[in-house]
């Protein structure tokens, strides 16, 4: 028998971990609890999101741009993903996502509009669907005061009719303790498999 050499390790990919879910459900404070307790691990990156809003706006810690700048990234592709809803663009940096080619696993807030394109792009992708139920939602909603009573009704409607769906899917229920639901996430990144 002939000694072979032995055979190349294949390396090991990142997964894009897509966290999607309802407005009010909890889902920049879920990536804000995940960013501090892996913020030692390099086999993770949250990322920052470019944004056309003020930088002192609510919300997320983004990157803020003009429309003028976004709309040059999107055509130029210099986004990975690129959409807009309710009045803003959103934008995820191409140069954020380099990690993945060498292990690391990107993380990142995104429209369930672009899914299918992401799914389509990039092939290993996990997709974190983060749910409530909606009197929980409606409360959070009312609680953190930025849209009117309409505006409320209309994020409902939208909820109630929010489904994704595929083998790549991961739901994370957010109705208790946020350290709760931070931990469930952890465990669910770190659970996530090499190369698919």
């Amino acid at each position: 028998m002939k000694n072979r050499p032995p055979a190349a390790a294949v390396p090991r990919r990142g997964c894009l971990v897509l966290v999607v879910g309802p407005s009010g459900a909890g889902k920049d404070s879920i990536l804000d609890g995940a960013r501090i307790a892996l913020a030692g691990d390099a086999s993770f990156a949250f990322v920052r999101r470019e944004i056309t809003r003020p930088a002192d706006a609510a919300g997320e810690s983004h990157l803020p741009v003009t429309w003028d700048a976004f709309r040059t990234r999107a055509l130029s592709g210099l986004y990975a993903l690129a959409w807009e809803a309710h009045g803003n663009g959103y934008g995820v940096p191409a140069a954020a996502l380099h990690g993945l080619a060498h292990g690391r696993s990107a993380i990142v807030n995104v429209s369930r509009g672009v899914v299918a394109s992401a799914r389509t792009r990039f092939s290993h992708t996990r997709i974190v669907h983060v749910s409530v139920p909606e009197p929980i939602l409606a409360q959070r909603l009312n609680e953190r005061g930025r849209e009117s009573a309409e505006e409320i009704m209309h994020r409902l409607e939208r909820a109630a009719a929010f489904h994704v769906e595929g083998g790549d899917v991961l739901t994370l229920v957010n109705d208790g303790p946020l350290a709760r639901s931070v931990a469930s996430f952890v465990a669910m990144l770190r659970a996530l498999p090499a190369n698919g």
